[in-house]
């Protein structure tokens, strides 16, 4: 299978079968919305764009950001990851995985986890399903 898995290390809980996807959540802080769009390049992801729809503490606009409507856009400067890891918390609300023109919440995807919990978002391997 090629594609987005969703898991830990070497255990896959969900595989989704795109190679383009986005991350979304609010900051814990500050509440604003961050955006990430990701692209699946051989086994590594490549942070294509990102987008936030305002600063505040800890959440510095990089100085080549445009803004476009109520979102400032930038390209990130970490651009390829083998994983990214996303920290569930009940201060920022859960994440949302977007491709293919929908958006689910993990909660919707994998169930409810604990405070704390990791999850680690992948491109799969042969044999991951």
């Amino acid at each position: 299978m090629t594609g987005l898995c969703l898991g830990l290390t070497t255990l896959v809980w969900l595989a989704v079968p795109t190679t383009e996807f986005t991350v979304v959540w609010d900051h814990s802080v500050e509440k604003i919305r961050w955006e990430e769009d990701y692209r699946i390049e051989g086994n590594r992801l490549h942070a294509v764009a990102a987008r936030v729809r305002g600063f505040g503490a800890g959440m510095e606009i990089p100085e080549d950001a445009v803004q476009h409507g109520n979102a400032w856009e930038y390209r990130p400067r970490t651009s390829y990851l083998e994983r990214l890891r996303l920290t569930r918390s009940s201060f920022a609300g859960d994440y949302q995985l977007c491709w293919e023109g929908t958006c689910r919440t993990l909660t919707d995807l994998l169930g409810p986890s604990e405070e704390g919990a990791v999850l680690e978002v992948f491109p799969c391997r042969e044999g991951d399903e």
